[in-house]
């Protein structure tokens, strides 16, 4: 199925930038900046089911939104805005495209040619050749580290599930068991927890492997019972909405424990939460 990812909003930038919809500071929603148990000395950080968040990766970067999480864009985000959010007791989360291609990033020379595939519906970005982890790897490592110097605690990749969709490539659901497990590890060898994007279909397989879930639309496509396991787990699911109203999914989300808000597709800092 067609899903809209939202993540290649960066070169909207500039189309959002002036955007003066703000969101709400959470209070009437029982929100707390409070990022809940703290772990011990170099113990990974576990977000639980129900934690609420913001997920802003365009326009002007509002840090005085009153939830315990923030999941940013790791390129644009600078060490001294993650500093700014942790010194209030945010946790912060790192978003990294893992699977495709962006034209518009510092790094973009650097992926070989061939690892590039086709559109994945967004200007400027391709699918890349998972398959290709000894290219990939030592790339993704280096995204990985300048998320862990700058202070992030996450990182959530996009893009997991190319072997869905029409990559170029003969991608298998192997290949992508492969790559996202590759993914991880390099997450948690710096210290950091990751996200599973998405890809409902892998979650028995690499449940495990990763330590929350970053879920697009699962109310509209009427798919969000297939992120209990994540709950079960005691593993938080932040999910989000475009196109479904608050008062159309928000009890179902409750019930299931998920991390549920509407937002915009340009990801910015305009939020209704559950």
């Amino acid at each position: 199925m067609k899903r809209f990812t939202a993540p290649a909003v960066a070169g909207l930038l500039l189309l959002t930038a002036a955007c003066t919809a703000g969101p709400d500071d959470g209070d009437a929603d029982g929100e707390t900046p409070e990022p809940g148990p703290s772990q011990a000395p170099g113990e990974r950080w576990q977000p639980r089911p129900g934690t609420a968040w913001q997920w802003q990766l365009s326009g002007k970067l509002d840090t005085s939104v009153k939830v315990p999480v923030y999941d940013v864009d790791g390129f644009n985000t600078t060490k001294e805005q993650v500093a700014e959010l942790k010194a209030v007791g945010r946790r912060t989360i790192c978003y990294v495209s893992t699977g495709a291609w962006e034209d518009f990033r510092s790094d973009a020379d650097a992926f070989p040619k061939p690892l590039l595939g086709e559109g994945n519906g967004w200007k400027g970005e391709r699918w890349l050749d998972i398959r290709q982890t000894s290219a990939l790897e030592p790339l993704m490592a280096k995204r990985f580290d300048m998320c862990r110097e700058k202070g992030f605690d996450a990182v959530e990749p996009d893009n997991m599930d190319g072997y869905k969709n029409k990559t170029g490539f003969p991608l298998t659901a192997d290949h992508q068991l492969a790559y996202n497990r590759l993914i991880a590890r390099l997450a948690h060898d710096r210290g950091m927890a990751v996200g599973l994007k998405n890809d409902l279909d892998q979650i028995p397989q690499l449940l495990a492997d990763f330590d929350f879930a970053v879920n697009e639309q699962c109310a509209q496509y009427e798919e969000c019972d297939r992120l209990t396991p994540f709950i079960k787990a005691n593993k938080a699911v932040f999910h989000v909405e475009y196109e479904v109203p608050t008062d159309e999914f928000c009890d179902r989300s409750r019930e299931l424990k998920l991390s549920s808000m509407e937002k915009e597709y340009e990801l910015g800092p305009w939020r209704k939460p559950c």
